[in-house]
């Protein structure tokens, strides 16, 4: 499966964007699908995920109860709803998809990264 990650931009402090993800050429109802994030001068980390079968979420302790992470099924795109955005929340975010558990997901290495798409928190 190939993904596309979009809908980054320039936010102020508390405010909100969403990340789209979409799928092609396969669809995603056998794979979790997490969201990467690294900042500049910094590694790579995990963010969020979705889970296949049942849609279970999981999220950083850093973005619990500020980000949502979603699936549309039709629309074959998993969404990550982010709200009182913070500058620390500034990076370069990623979608992957894997054929495993979220928890695995967490702390798996990856070597193959998609564009991603640039989010920039600032006044």
């Amino acid at each position: 499966v190939q993904l596309q990650a979009s809908g980054g931009g320039l936010v102020q402090p508390g405010g909100s964007l969403r990340l789209s993800c979409a799928a092609f050429g396969s669809t995603l109802d056998y794979y979790a699908i997490s969201w990467f994030r690294q900042a500049p001068g910094k590694e790579r980390e995990w963010v969020s995920c979705i889970s296949r079968g049942d849609f279970s979420t999981y999220y950083a302790d850093s973005v619990e109860g500020r980000f949502t992470v979603s699936k549309d099924k039709a629309k074959n795109t998993v969404y990550l709803q982010m709200d009182s955005l913070e500058s620390e929340d500034t990076g370069v975010y990623y979608c992957i998809a894997d054929r495993t558990f979220c928890t695995i997901m967490q702390t798996r290495s990856y070597d193959h990264w998609g564009q991603g798409t640039q989010v920039t928190v600032s006044s």
